[in-house]
């Protein structure tokens, strides 16, 4: 028997699995509106890129929800995807546009005359709904391409829901000739509800603290409490490294045994990898310990953003992280452009702390 959104909510609110909260359940009718619309339409037609008469599919309205970090966002999009029955992603955006600027540098080494095209039907060809979780945009390449994109994906009658942390109209703020991204902005407002996820709690905040795999400060005890996690994890094995090619790179870490993987912050964030690399290393290791990541500032900028994109790729992929670091999260990086990113990054350092997290690993 089908069960709507809300009332899967009650049920794990019922187990335990959820404390209730009036935000959360504010935004689920209208999660089940457009997961009831979509089931009930009829498959569209299809119409591909040189049949430019063509009128564009009508999909439906889909949702940008936005709101501050550790509010319960990414669990609702879980909740909304498992529960739809359609043809779908769902994708980190970050992650999401990496894959698209690969496809379009293939297109353009193939001399396509319109490398977009091909690639947004590719991409729409198979898919009636499109989930991103964390879009966020500061990277100028992503952002001269993405309105086109998804315009593109809109006349194919692809439905997309994302969540932010920011409002549209904040997106890219302050990027290099932002003037061009403006329409996209009008994009999301024309094709997608906004709607603000106003909850006071952050839950991850709350989540347990685990000292078991956050070591501060940096120094001799931290050391060896890593040394002697990773004794236990590997055996003490130093003689094995792994090396990872990524678009001609070779990305190394130092040790590796049996998925579990040891580096330090500058091993991995003081040299040129990009994020990329970062989902290579995500995808290949189950456990990393990662050691001494200093505080941050606009000194070493891009350190933290390449730290920030790391975390990222980490959580995503649900590798458990063990660390040891030059104070708790939310001091590592308090001063300087970035701080407002990096609280998403705290807070996730935070989440990853929890003794449930990653089972898996």
């Amino acid at each position: 028997m089908r069960r709507t959104l809300p009332e899967i909510y009650d049920a794990k609110l019922a187990e335990g699995a959820l404390n209730p909260d009036p935000a959360q359940r504010a935004v689920l009718p209208i999660l089940e509106d457009i997961r009831t619309k979509l089931e009930a339409a009829p498959e569209p037609r299809k119409r591909g890129f040189f049949s430019r008469k063509a009128a564009p599919v009508e999909g439906v309205r889909g949702l940008y929800f936005w709101g501050g970090v550790g509010r319960g966002k990414s669990m609702l999009m879980d909740m909304f995807f498992g529960a739809t029955d359609v043809p779908k992603r769902r994708v980190h955006f970050h992650a999401f546009m990496q894959e698209i600027q690969g496809k379009l540098e293939d297109a353009r080494r193939a001399n396509t005359v319109d490398a977009m095209r091909p690639v947004a039907e590719e991409v729409a060809g198979s898919l009636r709904l499109l989930c991103f979780d964390e879009m966020q945009i500061t990277d100028i390449a992503d952002a001269m391409i993405v309105g086109r994109f998804f315009e593109a994906l809109f006349e194919r009658g692809v439905t997309i829901v994302t969540t932010s942390n920011r409002l549209p109209e904040d997106l890219y703020k302050n990027g290099l000739n932002r003037q061009l991204f403006l329409p996209f902005i009008a994009l999301i407002r024309d094709k997608l509800q906004v709607y603000e996820l106003a909850s006071d709690t952050d839950y991850r905040q709350h989540r347990l603290s685990g000292e078991e795999v956050y070591f501060h400060p940096v120094g001799r005890e931290a050391r060896a409490r890593m040394d002697a996690l990773w004794d236990d994890l590997s055996g003490h094995d130093l003689t094995h490294k792994l090396e990872l090619t990524v678009k001609g790179r070779n990305v190394v870490l130092p040790h590796f045994h049996a998925g579990v993987a040891r580096a330090s912050f500058w091993d991995l964030c003081a040299v040129a990898l990009g994020p990329a690399d970062y989902l290579a290393i995500s995808e290949a290791v189950r456990v990393l310990l990662l050691d001494d990541i200093p505080l941050l500032s606009a000194s070493n900028f891009n350190e933290a953003k390449r730290f920030v994109t790391l975390i990222d790729a980490l959580y995503e992929a649900k590798v458990r992280l063990i660390c040891s670091a030059a104070d708790v999260p939310e001091r590592l990086y308090v001063e300087g452009e970035g701080t407002f990113e990096f609280e998403r990054t705290a807070s996730r350092l935070r989440e990853m702390q929890a003794a449930d997290w990653a089972q898996e690993a």
